[in-house]
């Protein structure tokens, strides 16, 4: 089961996702297990198959703090057929990240997804045409304007891509609205570099959007020219694979302890 999930190197070495992805090979190797389950653990919840639980590429054990992902990690297992694609298991993979390279060092994740607060993709606008600015702030602004009056996070707006200076004040209020556990942390920075923007994900965490408000946001751009242009289906096909991250870490901020 490891050689599924083994650590590799990756972009970012603070990146949750790059613990386990790395490693992840094709030929897919054939289910060897009848079932998996779910059974209480010292601090929560392990996942197991045919009654043993299931543990990292190095051979941590993972131990789920909420039942709902645990069961869900489950139902991957479960749902997997004659062989094993760890692509169709984002939660799994996510667990591994955890206790991998979170679990340690969640000051750092956290900092290394804050990084894109200086640099954010609500940030910068476009000038032109009419119609996109529009739906940029249709689905930006709310999200900027909560920020500064919930956060205390005033940011600076910019038109096209000439980077501007965030304020440090701004920056270390949003900072400060991180979670702290290491699964919401991880799925944060999941959800952060997944959409190009700490604010929604952020956003996100606290319940002021959906899933697929933040979603939606994320691509007003690509969206826009999907209208104008078509559909570039290798674009689609690396978007289709992202959501399905997106979803996972999403679902785990839904159900993870209050922030």
């Amino acid at each position: 089961m490891r050689e599924l999930f083994d650590e590799a190197a990756g972009q970012s070495p603070l990146d949750p996702q790059e613990a386990v992805r790395r490693h992840i090979r094709t030929p897919q190797r054939k289910r060897f297990y009848t079932s998996a389950g779910v059974a209480e653990a010292d601090g929560g919840f392990s996942v197991t198959i045919d009654g043993k639980p299931i543990r990292s590429p190095s051979g941590k054990p993972i131990v789920v703090p909420v039942r709902a992902i645990a069961d869900a990690v489950a139902a991957e297992w479960n749902a997997q057929g004659e062989t094993i694609d760890p692509l169709t298991m984002p939660l799994t993979r996510l667990a591994n990240s955890v206790v991998e390279g979170v679990i340690d060092r969640v000051d750092e994740v956290a900092d290394d997804a804050a990084k894109f607060l200086g640099s954010d993709l609500l940030f910068y606008r476009a000038g032109h045409p009419e119609t996109l600015v529009a739906r940029e702030a249709q689905h930006w602004d709310p999200v900027l304007f909560w920020a500064a009056d919930t956060l205390g996070a005033h940011f600076v707006m910019a038109e096209g891509v000439m980077h501007v200076g965030q304020p440090e004040p701004a920056i270390r209020a949003a900072r400060a609205a991180f979670p702290s556990d290491p699964w919401s942390v991880a799925a944060l920075h999941v959800v952060t570099t997944l959409t190009g923007s700490a604010l929604l994900a952020l956003a996100l965490a606290h319940g002021f959007r959906d899933e697929d408000q933040v979603w939606a946001a994320a691509h007003v751009d690509e969206d826009w020219n999907i209208e104008k242009w078509g559909v570039d289906e290798e674009v689609a096909a690396r978007r289709a694979a992202r959501l399905v991250d997106f979803r996972a870490a999403a679902g785990i901020l839904k159900v993870s302890p209050a922030i």
